[in-house]
Parts: structure tokens; sequence; C-alpha cells
């Protein structure tokens, strides 16, 4: 139950084994930060998936899940701006709920981070190929894109992505900014085209009956499209090198999330009006089906891949700025926060990192991967919003640049849309759950307790 206080976790912010995070980003690059973590993961990836079990009501399931991610952004904001460090809701948790809760949510942000980038990775693949057939006529060898469980060997494409995006971070925090601010422009110009086209091709049958499977089918697309807002809290994670962390992070948290929600729903529905729901069935490159094969199709596989590729990058910098903090604090191994002099990158820490994602990526199927990271982010964002209440009440003359509204309605209305959502999820996804946060206890309390730095 020990907690650290919020002055010394914003005097460490940073600090890391032989030097320190570089502070050079601002309000634009921080923005950006969020939506190249989030927009693209959904719409091009798990689109495919939410469709069959929502039908045409998928924006309604797009909309549930935005709700539940607003409501934890308020706390991510509010907190973000108290407590501007790398740790994200890690570093929350221990100022709050103290270091075991701070723990859990750290070993759960390892989940949302870490899977999350894996399972993104799977989907670039799947785009490299629907590109390779639409251009040239020929795909990869199953064998050679596809993980065990789905017929091949190895899916080499997703853990070439990885490797690209470690190549990229480990040149630097502001290089990989100006890289990923790139990136996001060309993506967000893909998908209003692809709205463009599809919205062309709209027929009013195709959105009767709305919802085939009723309610219960919409939240469980819900939970499963939640996979799609991961990433809007990325702006936290760069808290210790943000140039006016309690100005910009809650700015860039708010504006990132409305922005991908707004395209999140004209996408869907410009898909689901153009393609009839029950051919959504078997696709993870969904949105070039929507579009056939045109023109429009091969620039929106081509424009996919950019957009998949961002978030791999932007992702995998958050997973490595969550396991800085916690070596920081001595709860992981000191070589994760051994900062290179050079460019004032973690490089062990993103090589290890970015190494054991790629293999993660090259042999577990997409499916599994998603619904895994929905329930560990799930499960953050709840202690996030636990978080807000906590501090409210322990320390309300704290300054606060944001400052969430209703407290403590809307925290609690963000935990129990949380655990609404985590209760949608099948049954397997808990035996995994309940598997990796034993893993965890069993890691802390045999490493991390011991060599904390508040164990003296």
């Amino acid at each position: 139950m020990r907690r650290k206080a919020i002055a010394d976790l914003v005097a460490d912010s940073g600090q890391g084994q032989g030097g320190s995070l570089r502070r050079s980003l601002g309000l634009w690059q921080l923005t950006m930060l969020s939506v190249g973590a989030t927009l693209g993961t959904g719409i091009f990836v798990v689109l495919g998936e939410a469709v069959p079990l929502a039908g045409p009501g998928v924006a309604l399931a797009f909309v549930i899940a935005g709700v539940t991610a607003l409501l934890s952004a308020l706390s991510y904001a509010e907190l973000a701006g108290m407590i501007p460090v790398a740790g994200s809701s890690y570093s929350y948790a221990y100022a709050t709920m103290g270091e075991l809760a701070a723990w859990v949510c750290g070993w759960c942000l390892m989940l949302e981070y870490g899977v999350s980038v894996a399972a993104v990775a799977v989907g670039w693949g799947q785009y490299v190929n629907e590109l390779l057939q639409l251009v040239a006529g020929v795909s990869l060898p199953e064998s050679l894109s596809s993980p065990p469980g789905d017929g091949g060997i190895l899916n080499v494409p997703a853990a070439v992505v990885v490797v690209l995006a470690m190549v990229a971070l480990l040149g630097g925090a502001r290089e990989s900014a100006r890289i990923n601010t790139a990136m996001v422009l060309i993506k967000t110009a893909t998908l209003v085209l692809f709205c463009a086209l599809a919205f062309t091709a709209v027929q009013d049958g195709n959105f009767s009956p709305l919802l085939p499977l009723g309610m219960g089918g919409v939240s469980a697309a819900a939970g499963k499209l939640f996979f799609s807002y991961i990433g809007f809290d990325a702006a936290s994670t760069a808290g210790s090198e943000a140039r006016d962390p309690q100005r910009d992070l809650p700015r860039a948290i708010m504006l990132s999330l409305v922005l991908i929600t707004v395209l999140y729903c004209l996408v869907a529905l410009a898909a689901v009006g153009a393609m009839h729901w029950t051919l959504f069935e078997g696709t993870e490159a969904a949105l070039s089906k929507v579009l056939g094969g045109t023109t429009g199709s091969v620039l929106l596989s081509a424009g996919a891949i950019v957009a998949v590729a961002s978030v791999v990058l932007t992702v995998l910098y958050g997973q490595t700025r969550i396991l800085f903090s916690m070596s920081r604090d001595g709860l992981v191994p000191p070589l994760f926060s051994r900062v290179d002099e050079r460019t004032g990158v973690p490089r062990a820490n993103t090589v290890l990192v970015s190494g054991f994602i790629a293999v993660l990526a090259a042999v577990v199927p997409l499916g599994e991967l998603a619904d895994a990271t929905s329930i560990g982010t799930l499960f953050a964002f709840a202690l996030v919003n636990l978080a807000v209440v906590v501090l409210r009440r322990r320390n309300p003359e704290l300054p606060r640049s944001f400052r969430a509204p209703l407290v403590p309605l809307v925290p609690m209305l963000g935990v129990l849309s949380c655990c609404y959502l985590m209760l949608s999820l099948g049954s397997a996804t808990w035996v995994a759950f309940g598997v990796w946060m034993l893993a965890g206890l069993l890691v802390y309390f045999a490493y991390g307790r011991r060599r904390s730095s508040l164990s003296d």
C-alpha cells in the first residue's frame, strides 16, 4: 500500500540510468501521437470481426465504445495535467492506491500496449497481401504470412513492421514524432477518400435489419471495438518528453478522442451501407473488400499499410515509456531505464521490447490478441477512474490544469462502463486475463516488492 508522492513522481520524471528523457514534444505532436496510436486500429483491422456481431448497427457499437473511452479520457486528462510523467496510469495508481495497484495497472498496460502492437502488426500483414493481390495479382505464401493457428508457420510481415518501428524509435522522440505526424496525415486522407467513394455506393437495404442480432450483438461488438480506442491515452505516456505537459497533455487527449470517434462512425456507416453486413465475415482487410478491385481500393490498401504502421510505431513508443517508469521505480530491472546519452532514448528497452513483440506478432492469431488487449485496457482504465475519485477526496487542494466534470459521478460511470464491456468478452479471454494477472503477481512478489525504490 506504500504510495509515491506526486512531487516525487514529477521530480523523478524522465530520470533514468545514465541519462534523462528530453522534453521536445508540443501540443500538435502529442495530439498526433494519440491519433497515431489509435486511428486505424479498429477501422482497418477489427471492423471485419465486429460487423458480423452487430450488423449494420456497428456504428452504435463504436458510439458505445467511444462513450466508454470518453468517460476514461476525462479522468486521464485530469491526471495527466496533475502528474505529467511518462508512466501514464501506472504512475497515477502509484500516487493514489499504492504500489501493488500500480504494479497491477502497469502489468495491464504491458498487455494493452505490447499485445496491441502485435495485434495491429498482424493486420498490417493482411493489408500487404491485399495490396500485392490488387497490384500484381500475387500474394505472400500462407506459410510466411500467417501464424501457426491460422494455417501458416510464421507471420513474417507482422514481425517486419515491428522491427521498422523499432528503428524509427531508436532515432529519438522528436524524429519518430515527425515520422508519425506524416503517417497520421496520410491515413486520415485515406479514410476521407474511403468515405467519399463508399458513400456513393450506399444502398438503403443494407441497413435493414439494423440490429439483426439484437443489443447483445452490439454489446459484444462494442467490447471488441474498444480495442479501436486503445491509444488515445498515448499522449500521457509522453509526460516526461512534453514541453508544457500541464497544459498540453489534457488538450491532446481530448482533441484526439473527438477526431477519432467522428472518423470511426463515418467510416463504419459508409462501410456497412456499401456492402451487406453478412459479407464482412472472415476478412481483416475489410475496407478494401468494400471498395472491390478498383483504383480506390489500391489507394486504400496502401494508405492502410501506412496507417497501421503508424499505430505500431506510437503504441510501441508507449510500451517502452511504461517500462521505463516501472524500471525507474525499481519494479523491473534497471536495464529498461538506461537512456542513451546521444539520442535520449531508452535503447536497450526499445530493442528488447520490440524483439519480444515481433515474435509474438509472428506466431499468435489476431482475434486472440485483440480480445486479450481489450480486457487489460479496460481494467487499467477502471483504475484510472478510481484514482481521480481518490485524489479529489485526499488532495482536493492540488492544482489541476483540467478538471473532470461531475466527480465522482463521471469517473464511477467510467468504472461501470469498463466493467460492462469486460463482462461482454468471452470466457476464454477471462481465463487468459486471469493467467496473465497471476503471472504478474508472482513477478511482483518475487522481484518488484523487494527491489522497489520505496522498499527502504
